[in-house]
């Protein structure tokens, strides 16, 4: 596993009207192959993944990316938004189509669809907005995009990857940081402040989660920081990422307040064993499956398998939650540009957790890590 950093100086080339032509070909292209008549985007990161344009906010007034195959995509807009969606970095791609308030936009919207066409929906589009396509074109059908196309973003290209390892480096400053800060006698959302602050300070222009899980709440996976006061002895899981040149970053490490027992060292050992050995298990041609089996073997050998209650990790790129997932059962295979969490955990009852993640990307000859802090349980004050 290469663990080198390519953290990028300063901002990263913007995309251009030609990045998002191409991405927009190819997922009508792909819509195609999967025997769509083509594929309709809500606002979300879909959209501003095929298009750039992102809408200042989510409203009733339906905005619809239309693509096929052999035709242009078509963006229907409201028409008080057209100059916004008119300035986006892939408006030189697309076709506008914009409808005024008191018009039915699903008629506005009908002659661009095949009438009996079976269509891919984005998995956040508004379920009004789906029922009055099919009110309007009952011969239609719809499924979700993930279920259709689960990989459309899944393989990210040089510029994405560089803007997820400037993410992770990112993240990691934040960590080597946070490390520095007092622990034992203040709330868990003191800490989480002060990891959204070094997230800020170091490049994110937006915070997602920082978990802050001490003592008994860090066997809840996903644990809020609450008020509880961190003592000494408290084992603490740190999971914290957000966005950083709209890209994501998603890290976790478990820390320790003072000396461990021999007990809480021998879980984190284990936990960091099997973190190591799903990172080793990537690799081309590998199933997702292969590096959850490689992550759990260690722990169910080490008898705690009871106690590893999630999958080993997810997709990461425009969102910090997407396809592929690396789960029992999924036997999709990991390709070169891949990018995706390794976190296995183990969680106690009532006692204490641990979790240790990094992101990894699939390159030609096995995976690199994104992520490269100590992996060590680290010891605050």
């Amino acid at each position: 596993m290469d663990t080198d950093k390519h953290l990028t100086d300063g901002a990263p080339e913007p995309f251009t009207a030609d990045d998002y032509r191409a991405r927009m070909e190819r997922a009508a292209a792909e819509a195609a192959d999967a025997g769509l008549a083509g594929l309709l985007v809500a606002p979300g990161p879909d959209l501003d993944w095929l298009t750039g344009y992102r809408p200042t906010a989510a409203t009733e007034r339906l905005t619809l990316l239309v693509l096929a195959a052999g035709q242009d995509p078509v963006l229907v807009v409201p028409a008080l938004e057209a100059p916004d969606a008119a300035r986006a970095v892939g408006a030189p791609a697309l076709t506008l189509r914009d409808w005024t308030d008191g018009k039915d936009p699903y008629a506005v919207t009908a002659p661009l669809l095949d009438v009996a066409g079976r269509f891919g929906v984005s998995d956040n589009a508004w379920a009004m907005h789906l029922l009055g396509f099919q009110k309007a074109l009952p011969g239609t059908s719809y499924v979700s995009l993930t279920e259709a196309l689960p990989m459309l973003r899944a393989v990210k290209d040089d510029a994405e990857l560089r803007r997820l390892a400037a993410a992770g480096a990112a993240a990691d400053a934040a960590y080597e940081e946070i490390v520095k800060v007092p622990f034992a006698g203040r709330r868990e959302t003191d800490v989480a402040a002060d990891l959204a602050e070094l997230l800020r300070r170091f490049g994110h222009s937006r915070v997602d989660f920082t978990v802050v899980g001490s003592g008994p709440n860090g066997a809840n996976p996903h644990h809020e920081a609450g008020e509880r006061v961190i003592e000494d002895g408290d084992m603490v899981v740190l999971d914290f990422g957000g966005l950083l040149h709209g890209y994501g970053s998603d890290t976790s490490r478990t820390v320790h307040v003072g000396e461990p027992t021999e007990e809480e060292r021998r879980v984190h050992d284990i936990v960091r064993e099997a973190q190591a050995a799903g990172c080793a298990a990537v690799r081309p041609g590998a199933a997702c499956q292969d590096v959850d089996r490689a992550a759990r073997a260690v722990i169910d050998d080490a008898g705690y398998g009871a106690y590893f209650i999630h999958r080993t990790g997810h997709g990461i790129g425009v969102t910090t939650h997407e396809p592929p997932y690396m789960i029992e059962g999924e036997q999709r295979p990991l390709v070169p540009g891949m990018c995706f969490s390794v976190e296995p955990g183990v969680y106690l009852p009532g006692r204490f957790g641990v979790r240790i993640e990094d992101i990894v990307t699939v390159t030609a000859d096995g995976g690199r890590r994104l992520n490269t802090t100590a992996r060590e349980m680290a010891i605050v004050g």
